[in-house]
Order: C-alpha cells, then structure tokens, then sequence
C-alpha cells in the first residue's frame, strides 16, 4: 500500500485553498493603501495589475485554445 502524501487528504487540500484565497483578499486589501508611481492615469486605478493580470490570463486561455487547432499532431505522428 502506498504512503499517503499531504495532499491526497481532501481536507489538506481545502486548507490551501483557503489560505491561498485570505493570502490574495489581502493583497487586493492591501492595494488600496500603497501608493503607485504610473506612467499612466489607468494605473493609478484601484485594483488595475489584478484585472490586467486577469484579462491577460483569459486572452492566453483563448489564444492557446485557438493556436491548438493549426498545432495539434495526430497521436501517430512520429511513428
């Protein structure tokens, strides 16, 4: 039988989660108290590097899915 690991336990899993989420709430709590030096009025905004940082994840999510349709081999292709 083999070892259990920390994170094959459910509840373990659901302590990092948890941890995770209070650790970026406070980064976003902590964004409204520092003071930015932007090039530009937009970064000035509250919250502006979360939503940038976000809408560059889904543009990278729906890029890849697109760009999987032009790469995409078939299983055998090096046989």
């Amino acid at each position: 039988m083999r070892e259990l690991k920390i994170f094959d336990k459910a509840v373990n899993v659901k302590r990092l989660l948890i941890c995770l989420y209070v650790f970026l709430a406070g980064l976003l709590a902590a964004d409204f108290f520092i003071h930015k030096h932007g090039h530009f009025s937009w970064e000035n905004a509250s919250e502006f590097y979360a939503a940038y940082g976000f809408l560059c994840y889904l543009v990278l999510i729906a890029l890849a899915k697109v760009l999987r349709r032009f790469i995409k081999r078939p299983e055998d292709y090096y046989d």
